[in-house]
């Protein structure tokens, strides 16, 4: 079953999805949710409302205590709801998102989605059910690897390998995830160059060269190939050797490096994961260039996401903007989420790696701590920066972290403590120290401590009276 656009659902649906819109952009989640669940139930097929309504749904029970009572009774209601799946699937789906409007992580009304969508023959649904259930398990790789075989099987291999480099993230000796990967990744490079159509008229890898004596010069001289049509002829040539031998380390480092002089990021990491599966994790420097790929690559999805959605402008998330830009920015904001958690979590791994493997290097727990504050676990990164406020170089920068922990987790005394140690103990008014006087303030403001607040504020205008927003803060004062 095709995917329903907003443009093609009736005119009633329309006018449900456009009041369910405006309702999310009013935090009425509540009703949007009610809304959106006629729409579905009219057009089941509707990704992108089902994509919304998922969202609302996560964000209503955020707030909602106690969510997790009653679950026992909505994987017996899942359970009971299997039997609508052949004979009636739609039904099946409805009884889905009823589980699932209560709690939108719940494993069984997800699976039942799943299984609904697949009766349904509705392959884009059984993709977001399993996005779901990865959403709310993502240490689970078994769930991870149904998604990827799904996104694979779909032919959707940039999707499948986006999900392998994940598995291989928690986990750098799943074979399976690595070997799925690299056959995903030769998949979306030979589609998209037209490789796989090369050969069925007798041609060789080798015509697809413009020049195959200037190749062969470059390949001896060992030079960097800059032309896009000459990195392409060489990788067809290097998918034909692998081809011929998947174990080839030689070969897979080629194709791994021209991969990222052609700056395809996800086939490259693909390609040096398995040169890293060959030689047993036995190089240090394959390692480490799987691990800054896979960054770069995590980091250009941010910022390209980041970017589209600051050039639409809040009013094209609304009900006013039409049918394609609210489809292309639900999406946008879902995929931004899933990034942005995904580079955290390397970037932690990547630190607590380093930490185990020096646990007395205080350097090494102040990067941690930092980790650990830019992913939101600041109970975790007290611990950490604890032990890093020893350090003599890195000590001041350890505290001003641990006081914003304790901003964070509301323990006013203790972030006061730690900032007001900071300020004492730094001589100039440089850009940490403001910073630091600038939290201290804000601290103070949250404590109705208005003379220290404003004394704060006062201490950086003095000098800065362009430092955030210290200057309107200082003078709405005075007009007080």
């Amino acid at each position: 079953m095709a995917v329903t656009t907003e443009k093609e659902l009736s005119p009633s649906a329309k006018s449900l999805w456009l009041k369910a819109t405006s309702a999310i952009e009013l935090h009425n989640y509540g009703y949007a949710i009610s809304l959106i669940q006629a729409v579905l139930k009219e057009s089941p097929a509707f990704l992108v409302g089902r994509q919304w309504l998922r969202r609302a749904e996560i964000v209503s029970t955020k707030s909602n205590k106690g969510f997790l009572k009653g679950l026992s009774g909505s994987s017996i209601q899942a359970m009971k709801s299997q039997g609508l799946i052949k004979k009636d699937p739609q039904a099946a789906l409805i009884a889905a998102e009823k589980i699932l409007e209560k709690n939108p992580h719940n494993m069984q009304g997800n699976m039942l989605l799943r299984d609904a969508a697949v009766a349904a023959g509705m392959v884009e649904l059984v993709g977001f059910a399993l996005e779901t259930m990865v959403d709310a398990s993502p240490k689970d790789t078994r769930i991870m690897h149904e998604l990827a075989q799904h996104y694979s099987g779909s032919e959707q291999p940039e999707k499948a390998i986006e999900v392998y480099n994940r598995i291989n993230v928690l986990n750098p000796a799943d074979i399976a995830a690595i070997k799925g990967g690299k056959d995903a990744a030769a998949r979306a490079s030979m589609r998209t160059g037209g490789w796989d159509q090369i050969g069925k008229d007798g041609t060789s890898y080798r015509d697809v060269l413009k020049n195959k004596e200037e190749s062969e010069q470059l390949e001896k001289a060992g030079r960097i190939v800059k032309s896009e049509d000459m990195i392409d002829g060489l990788l067809a040539e290097q998918y034909g050797l692998y081809n011929q031998n998947q174990e080839n380390l030689d070969v897979v480092r080629k194709i791994a490096s021209l991969n990222e002089q052609k700056e395809d990021l996800d086939s490259a990491i693909q390609y040096y994961q398995w040169a890293v599966q060959l030689t047993k994790n036995s190089d240090p420097g394959l390692i480490r260039k799987v691990n800054d790929l896979t960054l770069k690559n995590l980091g250009r999805q941010i910022a390209s996401r980041e970017e589209w959605l600051r050039g639409q402008g809040a009013d094209h998330n609304g009900a006013t903007a039409d049918e394609e830009t609210r489809e292309t920015v639900a999406r946008l904001k879902i995929e931004l989420i899933e990034f942005k958690r995904q580079k955290a979590a390397m970037l932690v791994d990547t630190a607590k790696q380093r930490v185990e493997r020096n646990p007395t290097d205080l350097t090494f727990r102040y990067e941690l701590g930092e980790q650990l504050v830019r992913a939101g676990l600041y109970t975790d990164a007290i611990a950490e920066l604890q032990k890093a406020q020893h350090s003599p170089n890195l000590g001041l920068k350890a505290k001003y972290l641990l006081g914003q922990c304790f901003e964070a987790k509301n323990i006013s005394n203790l972030a006061v403590k730690q900032y007001e140690d900071v300020r004492n103990k730094l001589p100039n008014m440089d850009a940490l120290k403001k910073d630091v006087i600038y939290r201290l303030g804000c601290v103070y403001e949250q404590s109705q401590d208005k003379d220290k607040y404003l004394a704060c504020m006062m201490e950086i205008y003095e000098v800065d009276s362009a430092f955030q927003d210290v200057a309107e803060r200082v003078e709405s004062s005075y007009c007080s």
